[in-house]
């Protein structure tokens, strides 16, 4: 980053700080875990998190709007406004269709992954002497609004239509923050991001362009209430009510849903375990009809953990290992009723499996700093989809992938990256043809 840009950043967050009439908050707890940048986040896994600071970092589209009329009512009230493209290219063994891996799911083609646009005022829960409120209103679209697609949400465009490009409001929520239950709490409501998944986040917080199979298959978001509450600087715990995987509550297929979490960090900093019971209820397969067709939606049940450790100041792995159950499945999950493309998806609800179905896996992320500036990963993974309900493809599947990060400048990111992926029981990839591909590609990330 140069030096002039730098500047003025540090003079718009201080003026920002000046304008809202708030002394900056001290951080309360242990401090950060990780340096960001290289890394996409600072922090163990966790969502969200309480006694630390609002970001003072400012976007380029807040740095040019300071000085405005506009520029500084924004910062008056704390709220920030920005976003980033997010386009990628991949080579692949498939001929049409990378599925199930993700996000590249069309092979050797360019995609556009993610536009995104985001306003947000960051709630302050690092001081203790008042109550404070916060919202996040993220709007997406791209190829990857497939994976983030939640029953009720404008999911028509995938659900009835199986459209390759498509628009996704990703996160509507709101907090509100008492610094008087425990210490300190967060009460959410609306549309967030599931809590406890390394990849369940936008594509500049994650450590790859392409996701493991753990991920395209378990929840992307929620909608419904969540209390977070902070027990002291090792232990927090969480609880909430929701309408089920990936569904609003006025979706059809929507089911009252609990969900309860934990986390604890090391007292020297070097270990976190989050481990969250993301979804309980009667784990039945929700079936409907959606424009006189026979439809429905998953509706699985599972508890979903992570490990992370700090190995030392440049090297740290992440774990994270779910086990999913769900009754009356289908064949491929959650349908789409639209006309099978060369992409993948389409073709109407899947063979019935009667009884309980099991899905389960563990994946690893360990990464090492190169640079201020850089740092490689390595993914691997091993995953059993034990009938099919999730990928279509019954079998046990492993994938190995090894990729750089690059960050030119705080605002622009470049990942290239190779991964072998295999079905170990039949043909899954590239729409049933292959058990196993190669694929090459990279993304690069521009944020404004």
């Amino acid at each position: 980053m140069n030096r002039q840009l730098v500047l003025r950043i540090v003079v718009g967050c201080a003026t920002s700080a000046a304008a809202s009439g708030q002394k900056e908050s001290t951080r309360r707890g242990l401090p950060e875990a990780f340096p960001s940048p290289p890394f996409p986040s600072a922090e163990y896994q966790g969502y969200p998190l309480i006694g630390v600071p609002p970001s003072p970092a400012v976007s380029p589209f807040m740095d040019w709007l300071h000085g405005t009329s506009f520029g500084d009512l924004l910062e008056s009230h704390r709220i920030q406004a920005y976003g980033w493209i997010n386009g990628s290219m991949n080579v692949s063994q498939a001929h049409d269709s990378n599925l199930p891996d993700s996000y590249w799911i069309a092979a050797n083609r360019p995609m556009l992954d993610q536009a995104v646009v985001r306003i947000e005022r960051q709630v302050d829960s690092a001081q203790t002497d008042h109550v404070d409120y916060g919202f996040r209103s993220t709007f997406l679209w791209g190829t990857d609004y497939r994976f983030m697609t939640a029953g009720g949400w404008t999911s028509d465009q995938l659900l009835v239509h199986n459209k390759l490009y498509g628009f996704d409001a990703t996160e509507q929520y709101v907090d509100i923050y008492t610094p008087q239950f425990g210490q300190g709490t967060i009460f959410r409501i609306g549309r967030w991001i599931a809590c406890p998944d390394i990849e369940t986040q936008f594509a500049p917080d994650n450590y790859m362009g392409s996701h493991s199979l753990l991920f395209t298959f378990d929840t992307y978001t929620q909608t419904g209430a969540m209390v977070t509450t902070m027990l002291n600087e090792q232990w927090s715990v969480q609880a909430g009510i929701h309408a089920g995987t990936d569904m609003a509550p006025w979706y059809e297929g929507a089911v009252a849903t609990g969900m309860a979490g934990v986390r604890w960090v090391a007292r020297d900093n070097n270990d976190s375990v989050y481990l969250v019971l993301n979804a309980i209820n009667d784990a039945k397969f929700q079936r409907f009809t959606e424009i006189g067709q026979p439809a429905g939606h998953d509706n699985f049940n599972y508890l979903v953990g992570t490990w992370q450790h700090r190995i030392d100041p440049l090297m740290q792995t992440r774990t994270e290992g779910y086990f999913m159950w769900q009754r009356d499945a289908v064949v491929g999950g959650t349908p789409s009723i639209g006309d099978p493309q060369y992409y993948g998806g389409g073709g109407g609800l899947g063979a019935d499996i009667p009884g309980t179905t099991l899905t389960y896996g563990v994946v690893n992320y360990t990464t090492y700093q190169l640079s201020d500036q850089d740092y490689v990963t390595a993914r691997n993974e091993v995953w059993r989809d034990e009938d099919g309900e999730r990928s279509g493809f019954p079998g046990t599947y492993t994938s190995h992938s090894l990729g750089l990060t690059h960050n030119f400048t705080r605002w622009f990111q470049v990942r290239p990256e190779v991964g072998y992926y295999r079905n170990w029981n039949r043909p899954a990839f590239d729409l049933g043809r292959r058990r196993g591909v190669v694929i090459a590609g990279f993304d690069v990330t521009l944020r404004f």
